[in-house]
């Protein structure tokens, strides 16, 4: 082996290194750029704020979930001095995608994430969205029963929102 290979090899180490620092910075930069917009799901409603909880509450009901929780957010950051827009999070649950988390050793891990969250707010030009995790992508990362029974959630908690902010049909004549 003579000093031309050495070289080459250290040039080839060098190059694959920086290869995946650059590689490792622009997944970190993103990460930081998307991230929040791949975690979080958005929607615009096309109804009030007041009709768009009703609707939300009622889609929620239809589909056999339950509401365990309603959180005023607004309220409570009046009640401590502080201006919100208004701001309303569901914790909704169906009790079958639960019971295959919480009846689970090995699975109760994710039960942080219980129960589904969904968030109604209203923002300072008047506009009103539905925003909630994407549990589809957030399940992504595991496997087995947890997987299952977060994309199942995903799917119907997705069906819910979508109920609530359809469009009205227009009457029949």
């Amino acid at each position: 082996m003579n000093e031309n290979d050495d070289s080459r090899r250290s040039s080839r180490r060098l190059a694959l290194l920086g290869g995946l620092l650059a590689g490792a910075v622009g997944t970190v930069a993103a990460m930081a750029a998307l991230g929040p917009r791949l975690l979080m799901v958005e929607d615009e409603s096309p109804y009030g704020f007041a009709e768009t909880t009703d609707r939300f509450e009622s889609a929620v009901e239809s589909a056999g979930w339950k509401i365990l929780h309603v959180h005023d957010l607004q309220g409570k950051m009046e009640n401590h001095g502080y201006v919100a827009d208004r701001t309303t999070v569901y914790e909704i649950c169906s009790s079958e995608h639960a019971s295959n988390i919480l009846t689970r050793d090995d699975e109760r891990v994710v039960s942080p994430m219980m129960p589904c969250r969904v968030s109604i707010y209203e923002t300072s030009d008047g506009r009103i969205y539905v925003s909630r995790m994407n549990a589809g992508l957030v399940a992504t990362v595991f496997g087995g029963v947890i997987r299952r029974t977060m994309d199942d959630a995903y799917a119907e908690s997705e069906a819910i929102v979508r109920t609530a902010l359809e469009p009205e049909s227009p009457p029949r004549a």
